[in-house]
């Protein structure tokens, strides 16, 4: 498994903008080979930004690299540049190789 995060500081005032960009985007990662999951974090407001976090998990490594550079890495991010304004900066990535995973018993 692997977990890819990117990490975003988004400019105090414009939460609302971000939020409406990321939730009213279509992803595409429904049916990209490996995909498992994904959340968009809503984190802590500090002085001159908000930080937000995107998470998603994926079956390995290779699957996560294979999606970016597929067409519907493309066609999710096709309209990214268009609001910078936004953000404090550029995000930051994170990539984590899963060594443990525990999870709740049904």
């Amino acid at each position: 498994m692997f977990i890819a995060m990117n990490r975003f500081k988004v400019n105090l005032g414009r939460e609302t903008d971000f939020e409406a960009i990321w939730l009213g985007r279509d992803t595409h990662l429904r049916e990209v080979p490996g995909f498992v999951s994904f959340n968009l974090l809503k984190g802590p407001e500090r002085e001159d930004h908000r930080l937000y976090a995107s998470h998603s998990l994926w079956a390995s490594r290779e699957a996560f690299e294979a999606w970016t550079k597929s067409e519907a890495f493309r066609l999710a991010h096709k309209d990214s540049g268009g609001s910078r304004d936004v953000y404090a900066g550029h995000p930051q990535f994170e990539g984590f190789d899963v060594l443990q995973e525990v999870v709740a018993v049904a």
